[in-house]
């Protein structure tokens, strides 16, 4: 019976994914809020009613591809962060910098289509989609605070000025992901995605220059 049960249970997650794996791949061209039931099952290949078995409605599956595009960073992050603590002084973490930009670009290759979700729901017509993306950008800007917090360079710092600054920093990652899937979306200029990179790194030195001199003017 356990085995049976097993079976049933690895094809249920299974039919799940497929039903995320053609949301996503159909969401290449069209909004979350343009997208109807029957496109994903017909896409799969199960009925319509097939769908209530592992979702709500259309706006539950993409609150679950919304924890499926973030939910693996938050590791990456925590752990970048980390490994970089420590590098944070006159020159405050240019190996911080640099990482930061090349998980953001990483990430964009290798999850492009998650990425386009997120950036067209972010502020799509799906409020619970809206609302997921906004929760789970918030954990990470409180995550980015927790690490900042343990750094020497945060001694004297307002516990909202830290959430300030980590949200600064979050809101640079989803900056630079979208502008890195629109350059390689060009396609015909190579150069344009280490541009992208480039300026980033930029960006995130001028945050790091605030953030040195932040206490300065308190």
């Amino acid at each position: 019976m356990s085995h049976t049960l097993g079976v049933r249970q690895a094809q249920k997650q299974k039919t799940r994914q497929a039903l995320l794996d053609a949301a996503l791949q159909l969401l290449e061209e069209q909004s979350l809020s343009s997208l109807g039931l029957r496109e994903v099952t017909r896409a799969v290949g199960v009925a319509p009613t097939a769908f209530y078995r592992h979702f709500r409605d259309m706006a539950d599956l993409g609150v679950a591809l919304v924890e499926e595009a973030l939910g693996s960073l938050h590791t990456a992050l925590t752990a970048l962060l980390s490994a970089t603590g420590d590098s944070a002084g006159e020159d405050e973490g240019e190996e911080r910098i640099a990482a930061t930009v090349e998980l953001i670009a990483a990430y964009v290759r290798t999850h492009p289509a998650h990425v386009r979700f997120i950036a067209r729901e972010q502020h799509g017509g799906v409020q619970a989609v809206r609302a997921a993306i906004g929760g789970q950008l918030a954990l990470f800007a409180q995550e980015v605070r927790d690490q900042f917090a343990h750094e020497p360079q945060a001694a004297g710092w307002a516990e909202d000025d830290l959430l300030m600054l980590a949200g600064m920093y979050v809101d640079h990652m989803v900056m630079t992901a979208s502008a890195l899937l629109e350059a390689g979306a060009a396609g015909a200029d190579p150069g344009a995605a280490e541009r992208v990179a480039a300026t980033a790194r930029r960006q995130l030195r001028l945050v790091s220059l605030g953030r040195r001199h932040w206490l300065d003017e308190r």
